[in-house]
């Protein structure tokens, strides 16, 4: 792993350590309206600095950027915000339930050195950072614009690291353990925030030294991460940038993937527009390639079903539910190794994923050519099926149909397994979009890490 530092954070200033009224969910969970009922709490939550333009998949005006950096600024200069007088890092404990789980997902904050993307070839910083995921333009102009205007890095990304001997996951439960939290947040989803501030010499070189030649993998942050790297070089394409320089440190939530909190979720595919589709007409341009079954028309068994016939057919199992008569049906490969004429060099761990099968073999092969006259499909993700059948209603949910569109057929999928998330990372290779949900989410505000001495 490239070197872990503590951080000189931005954080809120405050008498009682509550900051449930200024914190909020990563940027790209909000919309419009959750952006004004967070600020309805309290106009100086985090929102208003890190959520400057809806929707976030799109640069916005230089006005937008520019009044975040006016409110980021004022908030530090009346007190509402204020930096540590020492470099810190910070032991995070999520707790909350889990498919009918009480779960604490335990983590540090911390900085890791700016570096691309990628494993560490020759050895020389002991780990690489690897991303595992696709990522796209939009969301990284609009963050890179933020970053500029503010000279603030307003979220921390995700990371995990192997701790197989599960030393990093024992410190900072230990840090826990010693005394009550400093800071706690809980905005209303069931999900409790608490945070121990770590600034003695010895526990922060004790984390330091866990994480030696560990490989970071990126969970979440893909986007913000890729933006870090770009402001970097833009400042290094500008002048000198000191060894020392706050932009060349990247702030991460560190969580080991031997945390007994850790969990991930599944998430689904909705699909429409499609010109052409019925149910039938999809299982008849699936022969040869898709075994299709029905199952019990209750989209609440697909879970329990998929699993059972994913054990007797020893091979991925996909639920399928039709939106227009409700029916139920459960798919597998038809192949041993569905991708591997079209991807040979993959590795069989990418090519055996349930999201790859779905948009290179379902999406690609099957819906655009045959039910959709070779035209792009229609898209939406949900993570619960409650969510899928909410967007078969027609009701607002946090996953709608990218560009609109009636929603057709419903592509019922288990978590992607840890284990695979740490293979492809390794191979250098990168899933699908949406291909994990790591369940919680970061809260937003809880620390900042500024990228500049001001």
């Amino acid at each position: 792993m490239p070197a872990v530092f503590p951080f000189r954070a931005v954080r809120y200033a405050m008498d009682n350590a509550d900051v449930s009224a200024l914190v909020a969910p990563p940027y790209d969970v909000l919309d419009a309206s959750s952006k004004g009922q967070l600020l309805g709490k309290n106009p100086k939550n985090i929102v208003a600095i890190d959520l400057p333009h809806v929707p976030a998949k799109q640069l916005g005006p230089d006005s937008a950027y520019q009044g975040a950096a006016d409110a980021y600024r004022s908030m530090l200069s009346d007190g509402t915000l204020a930096r540590c007088d020492t470099p810190t890092i910070f032991a995070y404990r999520q707790s909350y339930t889990f498919e009918g789980r009480n779960l604490q997902r335990c983590g540090m904050a911390c900085t890791v050195e700016t570096v691309p993307l990628g494993p560490d070839a020759d050895g020389s910083r002991g780990g690489g950072i690897l991303p595992h995921e696709q990522t796209f333009s939009g969301p990284k102009e609009d963050r890179m614009a933020l970053m500029k205007a503010t000279r603030c890095q307003l979220s921390p990304i995700f990371g995990l690291h192997p701790d197989d001997q599960g030393k990093a996951s024992e410190l900072v439960r230990a840090v826990m353990e010693s005394r009550a939290p400093d800071t706690r947040a809980d905005l209303g989803d069931g999900v409790l925030h608490e945070v121990w501030a770590i600034d003695d010499q010895k526990t922060i070189d004790a984390y330091r030294d866990a994480l030696k030649g560990e490989d970071v993998f990126i969970a979440d942050g893909h986007h913000r991460y890729n933006t870090a790297v770009s402001y970097l070089d833009h400042l290094e394409s500008q002048g000198d940038v000191p060894a020392d320089h706050p932009a060349r440190r990247t702030m991460f939530v560190m969580v080991s993937m031997s945390d007994p909190g850790l969990a991930i979720g599944p998430t689904h595919r909705v699909l429409g527009g499609m010109k052409d589709y019925t149910i039938e007409k999809f299982i008849e341009a699936a022969a040869g390639t898709l075994n299709v079954e029905a199952v019990d028309n209750d989209p609440q068994k697909f879970d329990s079903q998929i699993a059972h016939i994913a054990v007797r057919e020893e091979t991925n199992t996909l639920g399928i539910y039709d939106f227009n008569t409700g029916l139920c049906f459960a798919a597998w490969p038809a192949l041993p190794d569905l991708l591997e004429d079209r991807f040979p060099d993959k590795p069989e761990a990418w090519r055996k994923l349930d999201v790859a099968i779905i948009q290179h073999t379902i999406v690609e092969e099957i819906c655009q050519p045959e039910l959709n006259g070779g035209e792009p499909i229609k898209w939406a993700f949900p993570h619960t099926i409650d969510e899928v059948l909410a967007i078969g209603r027609g009701e607002e949910t946090g996953s709608t149909i990218e560009g609109g569109g009636r929603p057709q057929m419903a592509v019922i999928v288990r978590p992607t397994p840890l284990d695979a998330v740490r293979e492809i990372s390794r191979a250098n290779e990168l899933m699908p979009q949406k291909s994990t949900f790591f369940y919680p989410k970061l809260a937003t505000g809880l620390f900042l890490n500024p990228l500049s001495d001001e």
